[in-house]
């Protein structure tokens, strides 16, 4: 069992920074593929960023250029660094582990492991 615990939400201004932390339990973290997705009041829960296994990353393209995502495999930890935060961006966003990797990973169904989520609200 693999537990996620997700930390640095807040409330922003537009334009300004946060940047969220997961911290996973479990000996094998550096071969999970680590993932951040979000979700806003009335809406489904969607893909962010994905930090492979591997070592590359990917981006949902609504924050492309603004978010980066990095794990540090010693500590067990991913992290999201959040710039140029708009309104839009207010959500809960919830750290995802997949211990194999499947075509589907910007679904949910592609996860083994969530966190409680931590919430993000961005002011205008």
């Amino acid at each position: 069992q693999v537990q996620l615990v997700e930390s640095g939400g807040g409330l922003v201004q537009a334009g300004g920074s946060l940047r969220l932390s997961c911290a996973a339990s479990g000996r094998t973290f550096s071969s999970y593929n680590m993932a951040w997705f979000r979700q806003a009041p009335g809406k489904e829960r969607d893909f962010v960023a994905i930090s492979w296994s591997g070592g590359r990353a990917e981006f949902a393209g609504s924050v492309k250029g603004r978010f980066t995502i990095s794990r540090d495999n010693a500590k067990n930890t991913v992290s999201l660094q959040m710039n140029s935060l708009k309104p839009e961006d207010t959500a809960v966003y919830y750290c995802a582990a997949a211990t194999a990797t499947r075509a589907n990973y910007r679904l949910m169904s592609a996860y083994d492991y969530w966190g409680q989520g931590t919430q993000v609200t961005v002011s205008s």
